[in-house]
C-alpha cells in the first residue's frame, strides 16, 4: 500500500470571526492525484496555504512528505512545487528568462535550466513567445508560465490551486497531460478546481468541503455510484407528450422533467432492458423521441447533493 504524502488531522483557521478551516481532516496517498472541491468561501485555498507553509494553522497538526508543516517548513518547501491563483512571474523579464531563473533557484545549473526553459516552452506553447517580455503576455499566456515554472523539477508533492482557470480547452489539455505524467512518474498534486470535469478527468480521490470541513471524501467513480445508478434521458418532439411519457418512466424511477427542453431523465436499475421496455412503450403510444441517452451520475450532481 502506497504511504501517505498528506496528512492533516483537525487543521483549524480563523480569520476575525470566520473559520475557514474547521477541523479539517485529509489524507493523500503517495503517486495520486487529489481533487479538492467546494463552494466559494468552503477552504480550498486556505487549505492549500497551510499545507504549503504560506499560512499557519491555528489548530491540529499536518505533515507533507513526512515533514511537518509547522515545525520544518523549510523542508516541506524543498519537495514542493505550488503555482497559486495569481501568477509569479517577473514582468520584465522574457518567458525564457522567468524559466531559466526559476530553475537556478531550484538549484540546477545553467546549462541544465536552459535546456529545462525549452522543454517547457515547448510543452506550454509558448516557444513563439519566449523571448516576449511578460508584461506583453495575455492572461492565459502568463497561466501557462506560471504553471510551466512549477514543472521545472518534478516536486514530490505539487499543489495546484485552480491551475487551469483562463485557459482555453487547448492549453487544459495541455496542462492536464502534463499533471499526469507527473503523477505517473510519482509526484503527488493536490489540486483546487471550479471545473468538475477537470476533476473527474485527472483525479484519484475527491475530497470536498464546506465551511472548513470535509463532507465527503471518496474516489470518483464510487461518489457518483452512491447518489444512484444510471440515468435514462429523453428529449421528445412534443412537449404535450411530456405527462404521458413521465407516467411510462415512473415504472422505472420518480421522473424529472423540464418542459422549456422538453426533457425526461430517470434513474434505471438494469439499463439495457429499461431502455428497450420504455422505447416500446413510448413507440405504442406514438410518442416521438428527439434524443435518448444512458449515462451515469456526473460530479456536478455529486457536488450539487453534498453541497446542498
Amino acid at each position: 500500500m502506497n504511504s501517505y504524502s498528506l496528512l492533516a488531522e483537525g487543521l483549524s483557521k480563523r480569520f476575525g470571526g470566520t473559520h475557514a478551516l474547521d477541523g479539517l481532516d485529509l489524507a493523500v496517498r503517495e503517486g495520486t492525484a487529489c481533487g479538492l472541491l467546494g463552494p466559494n468561501g468552503a477552504g480550498k485555498t486556505t487549505a492549500v496555504r497551510v499545507l504549503s507553509t504560506l499560512l499557519r494553522a491555528d489548530g491540529g497538526r499536518a505533515t507533507v512528505a513526512g515533514f511537518d508543516v509547522a515545525t520544518q517548513p523549510a523542508k516541506v518547501r524543498q519537495v514542493i512545487g505550488l503555482a497559486s491563483q495569481e501568477p509569479a512571474v517577473d514582468e520584465i523579464l522574457t518567458g525564457r528568462e522567468n524559466l531559466v531563473m526559476w530553475g537556478r533557484l531550484y538549484h540546477l545549473g545553467l546549462r541544465r535550466a536552459r535546456h529545462r526553459a525549452e522543454e517547457l516552452l515547448e510543452q506550454f506553447g509558448l516557444t513563439e513567445a519566449a523571448d516576449k517580455r511578460i508584461k506583453h503576455y495575455s492572461g492565459g499566456m502568463r497561466r501557462r508560465l506560471d504553471l510551466a515554472a512549477t514543472f521545472i523539477q518534478a516536486p514530490r508533492v505539487l499543489f495546484l490551486d485552480e491551475p487551469t482557470t483562463g485557459l482555453d480547452p487547448r492549453n487544459r489539455n495541455e496542462v492536464w497531460q502534463a499533471i499526469r505524467t507527473l503523477v505517473v512518474n510519482g509526484s503527488t498534486v493536490l489540486l483546487t478546481t471550479q471545473y468538475l470535469d477537470e476533476a473527474d478527468q485527472l483525479a484519484d480521490q475527491i475530497v470536498v468541503l464546506r465551511q472548513g470541513r470535509v463532507i465527503a471524501d471518496d474516489t470518483p467513480e464510487r461518489l457518483k455510484s452512491s447518489i444512484g445508478g444510471d440515468q435514462l434521458d429523453l428529449v421528445l418532439r412534443d412537449s404535450k407528450d411530456l405527462r404521458e411519457a413521465s407516467d411510462i418512466l415512473a415504472a422505472f424511477g420518480p421522473p424529472v422533467s423540464d418542459p422549456d427542453t422538453r426533457r425526461l431523465s430517470a434513474p434505471v436499475a438494469d439499463r439495457m432492458h429499461a431502455l428497450g421496455q420504455v422505447m416500446r412503450a413510448l413507440e405504442a403510444k406514438g410518442i416521438g423521441v428527439e434524443d435518448v441517452a444512458l449515462r451515469r451520475p456526473t460530479l456536478d450532481e455529486v457536488f450539487l447533493k453534498v453541497t446542498a
